[in-house]
């Protein structure tokens, strides 16, 4: 049916007059906004007064009116981007307009005054106060007869509304489950799309429940779905529903409404309600609801064909206290939810309910991460150039150092404030902007996806994975290969120099100030002790004396260190290693690599500070502190020789002191030139000389050590793991995998907390991680392979904390990341109550250790092309070695906890799974089962991931889910089939919702047809999962007999 456009007749001088000044104690609002019908566009300034249902757009104020809005039938709300603009969308289809205010509170402030300002909202309101009076009345009426025995016969108003009086009690009716059938008139898409919304009559408030895609019937105008209200749902006798239909491209078809007390009170199987157009006089179909009863079924009532798999669709939480509790409301976001009803092999009803979230820690996570780099690279420039002066060669290393640093802390400076900025408006990455250079440490399509099985004889199951894309670098792409390659390739090409770690470059630099501390203290002593000396004064020289000793001692206390002499080994060892060539650094200094080339140790620059000979004497630092001390002797016999003293004070009949007593007699005894009464200054003075040499000597060679243990230390993390390119490409995979493995462990951990079994296995043992990739080992998926085979082995730095949360607020229950590279601990915070609960060890502070575990298995067409014509040898070396992992684990395991579940069966587990591995198998899927087996038998994290966690992911989790209904709930495997079609349509259109594909068509490349496990296939619904035509046209025979025909080409030519 075709509609005439009509002409609207206003009244134009009736508008002016409602517009002006002089009716503004009419207004309900009025300000200036910013108006405009394209958001892309910049917003003009314009003068706005709202009066009733109509928004007047004037110029400027007392101007000229520009435009009036109705505000009947439209929906205003904050654009999510921006929480001081709005946006007023009507039914009709046209244009919306945005209106921007000056502050949040404002925009609020109009948000209220525009949702208000309509008829029904009036119409709402005096229904509420309808009832309102009518509640009043009643319980005055209440008041007076309450003493009075009712009529015989009489029926009160009280008892023919149900015992609600006028107005229903605020007592929940979920859990409800409805069965939805929606009936088009029209000629309408091929899939149709559900909103629905629940209105409160009582609070007059909307709130919209969810939008689901619908399962078409045979007949092609019904489409079927089913809505879910579990228990925490605020859903009341009072409310009503309302369901929009809309075509799959979101234009309106119709609307209707039903009350949730007709639905309960119905003793019919269903009730109908027309499909309205929008101005309420048409009618374009019908919708009928119906309530489903999830209890058990008798053994001889069969349901329908379309009713096995009944699917609904919502946007809330979770429904148990425990699932909606603090902890998880800050962990899971952006929730969606669909539950299932499947048959089991004993015809019962078994209630699936699959729940799909993001999580803030998308962006919270590699936040933190930047800025603990950005802190450890500022520390370790500051570091550096407290070295003071240094040879030209160790400088050049410095200067390599601090350009290195800089260049990495720009870069995490300028991503960290683009992640600040997108972090208000969203916490998602989707696989579109995976190569964005900003967005280099968000994991992709970071979803936890949970499924919580219920069946007649048990509560909730609950089954967790994380699904993300691949942790890679896909902004500097995989052009020269993936992290392994590159490592190995600057590995390669390094000296080989000695590293070390944090702890012993703290431990120089802290040596280093107690040198510079004490040797000024040493020869301030050693001037006033000769400064006493002059005047003979026993006292006086006695108690500079022993100041002199205390200083002395600690002086060689502190280079009594074995840092001090490995380090002067290493500097021997590194100018007497061959080593060829010739190198550039940052500051333009050309520094020669062989031995005659390079200057000695730091600091003095002199070539006596370390023998470059063949032998290196070992103890000459043991000699060199031992000069120290016996000069300190020297000195201490002297002055008891002077004082005429017998004792030996500070330090007794020390045989050290005698002889060098012995030393200085001789000495004095053997000068000419000495007088018949030498003063006291003059016979302490040549052995205060010697010991300012000895101790000069010690600091050189102290200094030297300790500084090339401080650079060295900045050197490794840095320069020597190559290009600041590939550190940075290290550092973005390694918190795309964080922020993963933080999520599954936070949600394992809860799920675990009344497990004492698994709460003594995670002190005790650590908790296992164990990732299952989908990537091939063909083109650029091999460069991301290698991406995430370094990243995952870097997992196994990290260490997990619990500590108890101040408050229950969300930020207070979000991990927290510490340390620095190689040191990382996650803190994950729980409530006090739940804080309690734990063993003494986890509240204590005991770090929880991770075991990360890759397993690898291509399964899409390139994966075929690797395993005939390409080399699969990167997936069997990350298998091997990640299975050599997990036996570890398991040892460990059955050693520490030998009582634990499970624990007896992981021997057979094990084996099977080095069987498959060694199995030259194409596609062996049978790996990933096995391997995804034993992580659940040990209470481990599953991670699932392809290329951008969409379709092959979406085909592994859905298989695996299905596989455990069938093993461990009964699911009948007659409805196995349909179970695996049901959840893969499912999971497509949970992509479209969430925006995870970049673009509407879709391909589920999976793997071939002809070698797909039992029911891995992909639905068969047609245009949905289609394999690229010339990978199809193009198989192993064709492509062999294009390559001949190639060849013989070739050859002809260049006869």
């Amino acid at each position: 049916m075709k509609m005439k456009k009509m002409k609207l007749r206003t009244n134009r001088s009736q508008l002016l007059f409602l517009s002006r000044e002089e009716t503004s104690g009419n207004f309900q609002r009025e300000g200036t906004l910013r108006v405009g019908r394209r958001q892309d566009r910049g917003l003009s300034a314009r003068f706005c007064r709202l009066r009733g249902n109509l928004l007047f757009i004037l110029r400027k104020q007392g101007g000229e009116l520009e435009e009036v809005l109705l505000l009947e039938r439209c929906e205003v709300m904050t654009l999510p981007d921006d929480n001081r603009r709005l946006s007023v969308s009507f039914e009709s289809g046209g244009p919306p307009v945005f209106l921007q205010s000056s502050s949040a509170a404002e925009c609020v402030s109009w948000l209220v005054a525009l949702r208000d300002a309509n008829a029904e909202a009036l119409t709402r309101r005096i229904a509420h106060l309808a009832a309102l009076v009518d509640a009043h009345s009643t319980r005055q009426q209440q008041q007076h007869t309450h003493t009075a025995a009712p009529c015989p016969g009489r029926e009160t108003r009280l008892e023919r509304d149900g015992g609600t009086g006028g107005v229903d009690p605020a007592v929940k009716v979920s859990p409800l489950h409805l069965r939805v059938v929606c009936r088009v008139a029209v000629a309408a898409a091929a899939t149709v799309q559900i909103q629905v919304c629940v209105i409160d009559t009582h609070t007059h408030t909307v709130r919209r429940h969810g939008c689901s895609e619908t399962v078409q019937e045979p007949d092609e105008s019904v489409f079927l779905t089913s809505v879910c209200f579990r228990g925490d749902y605020p859903l009341y006798h009072h409310s009503r529903i309302k369901v929009t239909v809309y075509h799959t491209e979101r234009s309106f078809l119709g609307f209707t409404s039903f009350s949730i007390r007709d639905i309960l009170r119905s003793k019919e199987p269903h009730t109908s309600a027309g499909l309205r157009t929008m101005d309420g006089l048409n009618e374009v179909g019908e919708v009928s609801v119906s309530r489903l009863q999830m209890d058990e079924q008798s053994d001889d009532t069969s349901p329908p064909e379309h009713e096995r798999p009944a699917l609904c669709d919502r946007l809330h939480g979770s429904v148990h206290d425990k699932e909606n509790s603090p902890t998880m409301r800050a962990v899971l976001c952006a929730q969606v939810c669909k539950v299932y009803r499947f048959l089991t092999e004993d015809q019962r009803w078994l209630l699936v309910r699959e729940q799909l979230s993001e999580t803030p820690l998308s962006f919270s996570l590699p936040k933190q991460l930047l800025r603990a780099l950005i802190r450890e690279h500022a520390d370790r420039v500051q570091e550096v150039n407290g070295l003071g002066e240094l040879s030209p060669h160790w400088d050049g290393l410095r200067h390599d150092v601090i350009n290195h640093c800089s260049h990495l802390i720009g870069c995490y400076q300028d991503t960290l404030a683009e992640l600040d900025r997108l972090s208000v408006s969203s916490c998602f990455k989707s696989s579109g902007s995976k190569s964005d250079r900003h967005l280099q440490f968000v994991p992709t399509n970071l979803h936890t996806q949970r499924m919580e099985v219920t069946d007649p004889d048990s509560s909730g199951v609950w089954y967790e994975v994380i699904t993300f894309g691949a942790p890679a670098d896909h902004h500097q792409a995989f052009r020269h290969g993936g992290l392994r390659r590159l490592l190995n390739k600057h590995t390669g090409h390094s000296d080989g120099s000695v590293s070390y770690s944090q702890d012993e470059s703290s431990r120089a630099r802290e040596l280093l100030a107690s040198v510079a501390q004490l040797q000024p203290l040493v020869f301030g002593l050693a001037e006033e002790l000769l400064s006493v000396s002059q005047e003979p004064h026993a006292a006086r020289l006695q108690q500079v004396l022993d100041a002199l000793t205390r200083q002395t001692e600690q002086f060689v206390h502190a280079l009594k260190d074995e840092l001090v002499k490995s380090a002067l080994l290493a500097i021997h060892g590194q100018f007497a290693a061959p080593c060829g060539g010739s190198h550039v650094h940052s500051n333009g200094l050309l520094c020669d690599n062989s031995p005659a080339g390079r200057e000695g140790p730091p600091s003095l620059g002199q070539r006596d500070d370390v023998r470059r000979d063949a032998e290196y004497d070992e103890e000459a630092w043991d000699r060199a502190w031992a000069n120290v001390a016996m000069s300190l002797n020297c000195i201490i016999a002297m002055a008891d020789r002077l004082r005429g003293r017998a004792d030996r004070p500070q330090g007794g009949t020390s045989g050290e002191q005698q002889e060098a007593a012995g030393d200085a007699d001789a000495r004095d005894a053997a000068s000419p030139s000495s007088s018949s009464s030498p003063s006291w200054q003059e016979q302490l003075l040549p052995l205060v000389v010697t010991l300012r040499d000895c101790v000069r000597e010690a600091v050189a060679k102290a200094r030297a050590a300790m500084t090339f243990v401080v650079l060295r230390g900045a050197v490794a993390p840095t320069v020597d793991q190559g290009p600041a390119q590939v550190v940075q490409r290290r550092h973005a995979v390694f918190s795309q995998a964080l922020s993963a493995l933080v999520c599954g462990f936070m949600l394992k951990l809860y799920g675990g907390l009344e497990d004492p079994d698994f709460l003594q296995q995670l002190h005790s043992v650590g908790v296992l991680a164990q990732f299952e990739s989908l990537l091939s080992t063909y083109g650029d998926e091999v460069g991301m392979l290698e991406d995430m085979e370094v990243g995952v082995a870097d997992l196994s730095q990290v260490a997990f904390t619990v500590t108890e949360a101040k408050t229950e607020e969300t930020d207070d229950l979000l991990p927290t990341l510490s340390g620095t590279w190689g040191s990382f601990v996650v803190e994950v915070p729980l409530t006090p109550e739940t804080f309690a609960l734990l063993p003494r060890e986890l509240r204590e502070g005991r770090p929880i250790r991770v075991h990360p575990v890759l397993f690898n298995i291509g399964i899409n067409q390139q994966q075929s092309l690797a395993e005939r014509f390409g080399d699969s040898s990167p997936q069997e070396r990350v298998n091997h070695q990640s299975c050599e992992r997990l036996r570890v684990y398991c040892r460990a395991l059955g050693e520490r906890r030998p009582d634990a579940a499970g624990v007896q069966s992981l021997s057979d587990l094990l084996t099977s799974l080095e069987r498959s591995v060694d199995a030259r198998k194409r596609k062996n899927v049978e790996v990933l089962w096995i391997a995804a087996t034993v992580c659940r038998q040990v209470s481990g994290v599953r991670l699932t991931s392809c290329k951008s966690a969409k379709d092959r992911t979406a085909m592994s989790v859905t298989l695996e889910q299905c596989v455990l209904l069938r093993e461990r709930h009964s699911l009948g495997q007659q409805h196995f089939s349909s179970a695996l079609d049901c959840m893969r349509r499912s999971h497509l259109s949970w992509g479209q919702l969430l925006g995870c594909y970049a673009q509407s068509g879709l391909t589920v490349s999976g793997s071939d047809p002809g070698e797909r496990p039992p029911g891995a296939g992909a639905p068969e619904a047609p245009g949905r999962h289609l394999y690229p035509v010339v990978i199809l046209l193009v198989t192993s025979h064709l492509l062999v007999l294009w390559l001949i025909l190639s060849l013989v080409i070739l050859l002809a030519r260049c006869e």
